[in-house]
């Protein structure tokens, strides 16, 4: 949006430039997939598909106007996220443990998670992590293997969907997705040489600054 990229498209093409980092993230979990049971995977991966492509297609229909006015909205909810994972993970795991998890309502509330991830994605996996981890689901492996998997398909699904629709600017697209790739590789490198705590302030502050740039826009 800086660059002048209309908002909408903005949003849609930056789903594109960070998409093959899934591939990589659920390659890295292969075993702990392969344990899960076939049938579930499947039914799963195919909500996170539709809740992908329900939340493409919001976003496209949603107005421009309305959406700039919903964008710092969004980035303080997904820093604000990012910010209690911690402690979100912590009542998870205790909810889990004490038999008062949410198992029952896992595939809608995997819907309502793949729509919002395919409407906007800034914290979708906070979201999917304690969605899991209330549903039941044990082992922290387990957990990031599921929600690499999800977020790989309805991000595909989404981007696919605004490819159809004309709403990528391939331009600016292809180059973020080679700055995300290296970014992402240089990062994850430099971030294991800083302690976790200011990786954590450092992201936090980030998405602090920029909710407030577009809130001074709005």
């Amino acid at each position: 949006m800086f660059t002048g990229v209309p908002p909408i498209v903005a949003n849609a093409t930056s789903a594109l430039a960070v998409s093959p980092g899934y591939l990589g993230s659920t390659l890295g979990f292969r075993a702990e997939l392969r344990e899960l049971p076939a049938q579930r995977l499947r039914r799963e991966t195919l909500i996170a598909a539709i809740g992908g492509v329900v939340g493409a297609l919001l976003l496209l229909v949603t107005p421009a106007k309305l959406f700039t006015g919903i964008v710092p909205w969004l980035l303080l909810f997904a820093t604000v996220l990012f910010a209690a994972g911690p402690a979100i993970a912590r009542r998870a795991m205790a909810a889990s443990a004490s038999g008062h998890g949410l198992a029952r309502w896992r595939e809608p509330c995997l819907m309502a998670v793949a729509i919002y991830g395919g409407y906007f994605n800034g914290g979708l996996g906070i979201l999917l992590m304690a969605l899991y981890t209330v549903a039941g689901e044990t082992r922290l492996n387990t957990v990031n293997a599921l929600k690499n998997l999800n977020s790989l398909v309805l991000s595909w699904l989404s981007v696919a969907a605004f490819v159809v629709a004309g709403a990528i600017a391939w331009k600016e697209g292809l180059l973020m997705m080679v700055a995300a790739t290296a970014g992402g590789y240089f990062g994850a490198r430099w971030s294991k040489a800083l302690p976790v705590a200011w990786v954590r302030r450092g992201v936090i502050v980030t998405g602090l600054v920029m909710s407030a740039v577009f809130f001074s826009r709005l």
